[in-house]
């Protein structure tokens, strides 16, 4: 796909709507289950800016004439749609919401609300996915709250 977003016979907002059909939906396929850390979450910008580079190309400097590589700002401005995170996290935010609606008898939210048994590793416990969802309702500006009992 690099070849193809990086041509000059296609039009860019052609490319775009490639980004947005194809490539976006194979990168975030299953993205509501996840249960990013900050490393993963670093790491999914890194490749939407590499791909959104791949396809906007250098830009001239107008002081020094030179070609420069575009800043993640730029990238942003130039894109005009939310970035990856953001994607992931309203899509596990609509999940969420779904699967707390559905009832307590479906497998999935007897999945999300069991307790498995037995001990524990040592060390700290991995960010659970209930803990990321809390986390997106705080950003959101939902505060802390039971989010399954209001959905």
């Amino acid at each position: 796909m690099q070849n193809l977003l990086s041509s000059s016979l296609i039009f860019k907002n052609i490319e775009i709507k490639i980004h947005r059909t194809v490539i976006l939906p194979v990168v975030v396929y299953g993205c509501e289950t996840w249960s990013l850390r900050l490393k993963e979450e670093r790491r999914l910008r890194v490749f939407e800016n590499r791909v959104l580079r791949r396809l906007f190309g250098p830009k001239r400097d107008e002081v020094t004439g030179e070609w420069r590589k575009l800043h993640n700002e730029e990238l942003n401005d130039m894109y005009c749609s939310p970035n990856i995170v953001r994607v992931i996290k309203s899509r596990r935010m609509r999940w969420a919401g779904h699967v707390a609606r559905v009832g307590k008898k479906k497998g999935g939210y007897r999945v999300l609300m069991g307790k498995p048994e037995g001990k524990r590793p040592r060390g700290r416990p991995r960010r659970r996915w209930e803990d990321n969802i809390k986390m997106d309702l705080q950003e959101v500006g939902c505060g802390v709250m039971d989010w399954i009992d209001r959905s």
